[in-house]
């Protein structure tokens, strides 16, 4: 593995991950519970809209997005803004906002979210415009199987309903005492415990996975293998398409992979198209809305992720000036490999973050498991 890209992008990515981590926990913390179910309710053109506004900021994985958008439905979102909440809020967050602008410069931290939030918009009409009156009225189930706690340590009050943004009584069948978290534990401590323990235990896996991804591409995908399609962007689209639709990555993971391939000569349009299919939708995610909304649901889902990301990507690469995209990825990587090294600030950002990832993928699941 070339370690030399892979300390690259650690270094770049690390202080702009742990401070969108610190954003994440303060609106964690500080925005209250109700206040998305409380402006999303409706079978109207305005919940879809907010709910894409609201959810492009929320820094949720294509898991955790699940039971929230349970929870929506349940408090009177249609099926058409609970949609729209699906598509927008695994795409982006405010953490993965930042680490894209910390790698791939201010355009592509620009025209991310707002390609997730039209495309969410887009799928959420899109569902409305066919529903039928008896669908109007569906309450969407969630499929136990699937449910995101299953992946974190539930002893903590917060960790299953709040660490999705659900309501205390609506994940994984455990009901919890609204407010005893407070009272037990002071707002900064929990934005701190939020940002830094749960986000990573949530995001890490899948941006160790993305990290090691994109050093395995930069030694193994031969130079010339994108660059040879450059002149038929479309081609480069369909192939991130086929990889990236069925990956389980999330948001924050899927930029270091769409670097090493930008570098490797994929077109930016393309690299779009992995930042956003690849976060979206998976197998997992596929299962649960099918299962939960219908098929006609399912396939205007994917419909709307596939033809959003498709559709920007052209403009991307048709549409706008490539130097906007391309200008930057060059000139760091030269930098870096010309022997220009990392500050001290990004050399202790990559420190601390490691250990954080340490802590929360290998300790905590070992003291977890000698508790048991």
């Amino acid at each position: 593995m070339d370690f030399s890209a892979f300390t690259y992008i650690l270094h770049q990515m690390s202080p702009y991950l742990l401070f969108g981590f610190f954003v994440a926990g303060l609106l964690h913390v500080y925005v209250p519970k109700d206040f998305y179910h409380k402006y999303l309710g409706g079978n109207n053109a305005k919940s879809v809209i907010l709910s894409a506004l609201f959810g492009v900021p929320l820094p949720l994985c294509s898991c955790g997005v699940i039971p929230t958008a349970v929870s929506l439905q349940k408090e009177g979102a249609s099926k058409g803004a609970t949609v729209s909440f699906l598509i927008s809020t695994p795409q982006t967050g405010v953490d993965s906002i930042i680490a894209t602008y910390s790698l791939m410069g201010l355009p592509f931290a620009v025209i991310r979210p707002l390609a997730a939030f039209v495309t969410a918009i887009f799928g959420g009409f899109l569902t409305n415009a066919f529903q039928t009156k008896d669908e109007k009225n569906q309450i969407l189930e969630p499929d136990s199987d699937e449910c995101c706690c299953h992946d974190h340590d539930c002893d903590d009050d917060e960790c299953c309903c709040h660490h999705h943004g659900g309501n205390d009584h609506d994940c994984c069948g455990h009901e919890h005492e609204h407010g005893r978290g407070n009272k037990e534990k002071s707002r900064i401590r929990r934005v701190f415990e939020y940002g830094f323990s749960n986000m990573i235990g949530d995001v890490g896996k899948r941006l160790v996975f993305g990290l090691v991804a994109a050093g395995l591409i930069t030694v193994f995908v031969p130079d010339t293998f994108f660059t040879q399609f450059a002149n038929i962007p479309v081609i480069n689209m369909l192939a991130v398409l086929v990889v990236a639709v069925p990956m389980y990555i999330c948001a924050t993971g899927s930029i270091p992979i769409a670097v090493a391939l930008m570098i490797k000569g994929m077109t930016p349009g393309a690299a779009l198209v992995m930042l956003m299919a690849g976060p979206a939708v998976n197998a997992a995610s596929i299962l649960v809305v099918g299962k939960a909304m219908g098929r006609k649901t399912l396939l205007i889902y994917l419909i709307s992720i596939v033809a959003g990301a498709v559709a920007f990507g052209f403009v991307v690469d048709y549409a706008l000036p490539r130097e906007w995209f391309t200008a930057y990825l060059p000139d760091a990587m030269s930098a870096h490999h010309h022997g220009e090294g990392a500050s001290w600030w990004e050399i202790a950002s990559s420190v601390v973050f490691v250990i954080l990832l340490v802590k929360e993928l290998v300790l905590k699941p070992l003291l977890k498991k000698f508790r048991h």
